[in-house]
């Protein structure tokens, strides 16, 4: 039972928390094991709890005076760090006699708002007392003014009262199952349904870009490194306000095409077309005729906003029946531009938006179709909602912890998922700014821009780093604080050679196109408060980092689909608001995909470590990433058996590998028991459309191509074949 003084401080605090609470305490002794974000968090789950709550606490801070008193009236139990047998014991004998007790497993606060590793306290007490463990999540405490978000505590201001809370009681889990591997398990699956019901995910991304381009409207948000001209953010919301306007009237279809570089173009077009109601589908204008042919078939494009600049470079690119050139289109609307940019000045986001004609509401409705290669003939359409994009933003957007203005370099295509969301949408949302250059292989000039505007940011591949370690130089690097690498896996040899050269440690991240695309990163680690405060490690070499907030995992077998240990080895299942929709107008593999429960399976086998680490250990699809693009094999092989003319009902003949390749990640080798001359195998693919990056660097002559017992193509037979094959 509570006494008076709880009851009240719990109204209290309830005049300065909004909580929402789910899930509930169950009956009888129970230990709850809670994630660790802010100073409040134990006064956070007095206030809501119907039941008397005994908490352990770190006996230094259960001494401090400011404290003391609030724990002594919340009968706290201290813990000696010397002695702490005395503690659990007392804790077990409380379970025992039916009350709730509670520890934070993590055994300190979170300097990075992830969870950290969970030590083993809170098992020894649950055994001991044959007493359930009930993981608890709080959510959205991270970035309030008790958690160390900006690196300190208490002095921030807050930013709103009532501060919304989520408080997630989950599922008892039974003292002799409840391990640290399923403890995180569960806790994550917490963080993922409680991140699920933040408000802002419901909304639309025009309403969300409206309101972060009013946010410091007058601060620049890119600078176009072709030609250094520059835009602040409430000129690039008046100009895609005038040409939505455009769109609406002269483009009834929904979704609209785009084939256009990094830069203030893209920007505004994009912006335009969401504005306009539309779906923005950015294409790879360098793939080849017959998957941009596919790409407007299936999404029923009939008009493509470019540049003349762009169609003279690439006079081959097939074309819809409606081509907008920006240039020829924004010089008539700029009076309209200028209207509306007084409008912007003066008029609160709410009233834009609903001038504009923004729908409220936005959630689950596709906000973005991006194409990705597909594992037969045609591309697949990965449809991304206005939830998927909003809530990925949301969660790198945490991650990152970037300070108004702070530049990016955005030299990432926007048809890229990274350059995409990262480099386009964040920067509108957020107030951030891009630096922008059309291509990420030119490193002396990428180099340049880094130093000219001192970017923050810099995201890439190891095939650009290479590039970076041959043109650029250390001072031209000096104000990068974050370089992150993604699409290919970083050898660790190559992100050592970098930081002893350029003095930037490399940060390797993991995503999916249809993850939209973040799921993972390392970090910088947190400053240390003191000599004697306990070292948080954010980023761990040959790891892809930790999971972004909201996002729930599973390890599972690849061939049974059974449930794993998070510390085993098997494919990695994931869920959580970033999640796509599905292939466009392919339900079946969209199917594939998913689970009943809507886990999506990422094709990659992974693994995590104790201290929440993901390892990605390699992928059972048969795709290769080269230089950052994806090639699917089967596609290739069904090209190469149409240029030597094999008759389909043939054997095989023929089998694509991928190999490790230190120039570009990985290099595919082509197995075949019939003689090919690479270069006419070569001219031919090349005339038949497919992309340069695709062609095989070497043909291996086999006897038989391996193949199982059931029929299926032996995989890891084939690598075997490959692995003796020189690529130099």
């Amino acid at each position: 039972m509570k006494s008076p003084l709880l009851r009240l401080g719990a109204w209290l605090v309830q005049r300065v928390y909004r909580v929402n609470v789910t899930g509930k305490l169950p009956e009888g002794g129970c230990l709850l094991a809670p994630n660790h974000v802010t100073w409040v968090d134990a006064i956070l789950l007095q206030a809501i709890s119907p039941r008397m709550i005994r908490f352990l606490v770190y006996e230094p801070i259960y001494r401090q005076p400011l404290m003391n008193p609030i724990f002594r009236l919340m009968r706290a139990i201290p813990v000696s760090s010397t002695k702490p047998k005395g503690a659990l014991k007392e804790a077990a004998e409380l379970l025992k006699a039916g009350e709730v007790v509670c520890i934070f497993p993590e055994g300190s606060l979170s300097r990075s708002g992830a969870l950290n590793r969970l030590r083993r306290g809170y098992e020894l007490i649950a055994r001991a007392a044959d007493a359930p463990v009930v993981p608890v999540w709080l959510d959205q405490l991270w970035g309030s003014i008790f958690s160390f978000q900006k690196g300190r505590f208490f002095t921030k201001w807050p930013k709103r009262i009532p501060y919304p809370v989520t408080i997630a009681f989950g599922e008892p889990i039974p003292a002799a199952e409840a391990g640290i591997d399923l403890l995180r398990e569960r806790m994550l699956m917490l963080g993922e349904q409680a991140y699920q019901q933040r408000p802002i995910l419901k909304g639309h991304l025009g309403s969300a870009v409206i309101r972060g381009l009013k946010n410091r409207q007058f601060q620049r948000v890119v600078d176009d490194g072709m030609d250094g001209s520059a835009m602040d953010r409430g000129t690039l919301l008046a100009a895609g306000i005038a040409l939505a306007e455009y769109l609406k009237v002269h483009c009834p279809e929904r979704r609209i095409a785009i084939a256009l570089p990094a830069g203030r173009g893209g920007m505004v077009a994009n912006l335009a077309v969401v504005l306009a109601g539309k779906v923005p589908v950015n294409l790879n204008f360098t793939a080849g005729k017959a998957a941009l042919e596919a790409a407007y078939r299936i999404g029923g494009m009939t008009s493509l906003i470019t540049a003349g600049a762009l169609l003279q470079k690439l006079p081959d690119m097939p074309q819809p029946e409606q081509v907008i050139r920006l240039e020829k289109v924004l010089p008539p609307l700029k009076k309209r531009i200028v209207r509306w940019r007084l409008a912007v000045m003066f008029l609160p986001a709410k009233w834009l938006i609903r001038k504009i004609g923004v729908p409220a509401v936005g959630d689950g409705d596709e906000a973005l179709l991006l194409f990705t290669s597909g594992s037969s003939g045609d591309p697949k359409g990965v449809m991304l909602s206005h939830r998927n994009v909003i809530g990925n933003v949301s969660q790198f957007s945490q991650m990152l912890n970037l300070n108004p203005g702070d530049a990016i370099l955005a030299s990432l295509p926007f048809f890229h998922s990274f350059g995409c969301t990262v480099t386009l949408w964040f920067p509108m949302m957020e107030t951030v700014r891009v630096v922008t250059y059309p291509s990420p292989v030119d490193a002396e000039k990428n180099a340049a821009l880094i130093q000219k505007h001192g970017i923050k940011v810099v995201l890439a591949t190891p095939t650009f780093l290479r590039g970076y370690l041959r043109k650029a130089t250390r001072e031209q690097f000096a104000s990068v604080k974050l370089l992150v690498t993604g699409a290919e896996k970083l050898p660790n040899e190559l992100a050592q050679t970098f930081e002893e050269r350029l003095g930037v440690p490399v940060q390797q991240g993991y995503g999916l196109t249809e993850t939209s695309p973040v799921v993972s990163v390392n970090l910088p680690d947190p400053p240390n408060r003191s000599e004697n405060d306990e070292s948080q490690p954010t980023s761990r070499l040959g790891s892809v980092g930790k999971l972004a907030p909201g996002i729930a995992a599973q390890i599972r077998d690849p061939e049974t689909g059974r449930r794993l240990s998070l510390h085993e080895t098997g494919m990695l299942w994931l869920r959580g608001p970033n999640m796509f929709s599905g292939y466009l107008g392919d339900p079946k593999r969209t199917a594939e995909m998913f689970d009943g429960a809507g886990w999506l399976k990422t094709g990659d086998l992974g693994r995590f470590d104790e201290d929440g680490f993901l390892y990605i250990e390699g992928r059972l699809s048969r795709f290769s990433k080269i230089a950052g693009e994806m090639v699917p094999h089967e596609t290739l092989e069904a090209r190469i058996v149409e240029a030597l003319e094999i008759p389909e009902d043939a054997e095989r003949t023929i089998c694509i590998v991928g190999i490790p390749d230190e120039a570009k990640g990985e290099a595919i080798i082509l197995l075949s028991t019939v003689e090919v001359e690479l270069p006419a195998l070569r001219h031919k693919l090349l005339a038949a459309g497919v992309p340069a990056l695709w062609i095989p660097k070497v043909v291996r002559p086999v006897p038989a191509i391996p193949i199982l017992a059931s029929g299926k193509l032996d995989l890891r037979g084939a690598q075997e074949a490959a692995k003796s094959v020189p690529v130099a």
